[in-house]
Parts: structure tokens; C-alpha cells; sequence
């Protein structure tokens, strides 16, 4: 979730990303792979994440903020219990806004050796117009523009003039003629197409179908590989998916149990047939 890609915008999480409502404080997340835990500030912000592998194998990634921006992010391993130096990092963010908003990230080693550096320049619209990357390999610059035609906008990202990546979105009409977006990305290799995502919301924002393309170099268009539809229950949670892979389909339901009786936070969901299922310990302010 928090590995750094080339191009990656600058996010602050908050619990709305990890579907909570309320004062939220902590969440324990306990699944057959292992436990996460997510400490938030009282605004809702996440301010400490920890990734437990074992009892004695586990990652911790801080932020810390100014005002509405990102200041820091300190990622720590632990191995056997020890702090693993070799492995961690930390990034800091120098805000300045004297012009137009530029926002200088440096990614440093626990041994104080710099690793990488961003600058994320905006337009006068505060809307983010260039990304430069610097490193032992030299100096990379992605440009991103926008454009707006017949009722969609496209966002594109070049990467030293070479198409990365695209983002076409679009307001349409689903089957009950109520409001839906269309997001179409599309993901570039030496400026070749590689693959697709179509993602459908409804008006709420809640994905209602996503589809996954691969280019095919013989036929030179992009093949559907799996289509998958998502439903939900009359409080707005996921009920059911069904995904598609050729002509085979798999349906999946969602069980919850919730904190406050029927209400609140979901404490517990069920995944059938799979019989799998996830637990959360949630603490309020």
C-alpha cells in the first residue's frame, strides 16, 4: 500500500479510505495473513500504520503533518524484534508556496544517505502539473495534462515526453437513468499500451463494476480479461460481487456484524462461499 512508484501523487489517508465512520482512533484489523493496525488523529488522518507479520517480524510507517500538508513519513523495520536500519526510510516534505505550490519530497536512508528526490510543481490552480524525479540515474520529469472534450476529461501522465499513463473520466446514465462516472485508466510500457481499468461509481461513489483489459499485440485492441459487478444492501454495504473470467462465473456474498447492534462500524466480515474472515477492534475518541 505505501511502496513508492514512480509518478505517485502525494495522498494523505484518512478512515475514510479504510471504510470507518465516526471519531475513530485505533483499528485492528485481524485477518488469516496477519494484523494491521491504523491510529488516526481526532481530524480523521491517519498518523501511525503497523503491519504485523508475527510476533516478532513487523513494519511501522509514521506521518506527521503541517496543517493540511504532509511533513513527514518514517518507515521502520523490525526483524526478531531489532530495528532494522538497512531497511527503513523516511521521507520529508518542504512545502513552498512563495509562488506557485511546489512540494520537494526527499526520500533518505536511516544511514542519512539521500535515495531519491520529487518536486511536485501545481499551476495557479494548485492543481499538479509536473513531477521530477531525481536519483543516482539521473533527472526523470513527468508532465500531466488535462483535457476536456465532448464531456470527459483526461488526465496524462509523460514520462520524459513518453506516455505513461491515462485517466479518462466520464458522467453518464446507468440502466435506472441514475447518475453514473466512468473512470477509464490506461497503463503505457515505452509509450506501447499494456493495460486497461474501467471502474463505474454511482452517484455515492460506490464502485459498481470493474473491468480489467490487457492489450493484445496481435490483435491491437485492448481484451476484456475480467469483469467483476459489485452489489449492495439497503445500509450501503457490499453484499455480493460476481466476477467473470471467460465463461466462468464466481459469486462471492459479504456477512457483516457491527459494534453498535446494526449499526456503527463493521466489527466482523463473513466472505462465502469461502467461508473466509476479517475482524476489526475499533476504539473511539
Amino acid at each position: 500500500m505505501f511502496c513508492k512508484l514512480q509518478s505517485q501523487e502525494i495522498k494523505i489517508f484518512t478512515t475514510n479510505d479504510f471504510d470507518l465512520i465516526d471519531s475513530v482512533k485505533t483499528n485492528l484489523v485481524v485477518t488469516k495473513y496477519g494484523k494491521e493496525e491504523y491510529n488516526f488523529s481526532p481530524d480523521g488522518r491517519l498518523e501511525k500504520s503497523i503491519t504485523k507479520y508475527n510476533d516478532a517480524d513487523y513494519s511501522i510507517t509514521y506521518y506527521k503533518y503541517d496543517g493540511s500538508y504532509l511533513k513527514e513519513k518514517r518507515f521502520e523495520n523490525y526483524r526478531e524484534n531489532t530495528f532494522d536500519a538497512n531497511t527503513s526510510i523516511a521521507n520529508f516534505y518542504a512545502i513552498d508556496s512563495t509562488s506557485n505550490l511546489k512540494i520537494i519530497e526527499k526520500i533518505i536512508a536511516y544511514n542519512k544517505e539521500l535515495l531519491e528526490q520529487y518536486e511536485y510543481i501545481y499551476n495557479e490552480e494548485k492543481v499538479l502539473d509536473k513531477i521530477i524525479r531525481t536519483n543516482d540515474n539521473g533527472i526523470d520529469k513527468t508532465d500531466i495534462t488535462y483535457d476536456h472534450y465532448k464531456g470527459e476529461d483526461t488526465k496524462t501522465y509523460l514520462l520524459n515526453g513518453e506516455i505513461l499513463k491515462s485517466i479518462r473520466t466520464s458522467i453518464g446514465k446507468g440502466k435506472n437513468k441514475s447518475a453514473i462516472k466512468v473512470v477509464l485508466t490506461k497503463t503505457y510500457l515505452k509509450g506501447k499500451p499494456v493495460s486497461a481499468i474501467e471502474e463505474v461509481f454511482n452517484s455515492q461513489e460506490q464502485l459498481l463494476s470493474k473491468t480489467t483489459f490487457e492489450h493484445s499485440i496481435k490483435t491491437k485492441q485492448f481484451e476484456v480479461q475480467q469483469v467483476r459487478v459489485y452489489f449492495y444492501d439497503e445500509k450501503n454495504f457490499l453484499s455480493r460481487t460476481e466476477t467473470t473470467i471467460g465463461e466462468e462465473v464466481e459469486v462471492k456474498s459479504y456477512i457483516y456484524q457491527f459494534d453498535n447492534g446494526e449499526s456503527g462500524n463493521w466489527v466482523k466480515e463473513i466472505v462465502t462461499p469461502d467461508n473466509t474472515y476479517t475482524t476489526r477492534k475499533i476504539s473511539y475518541y
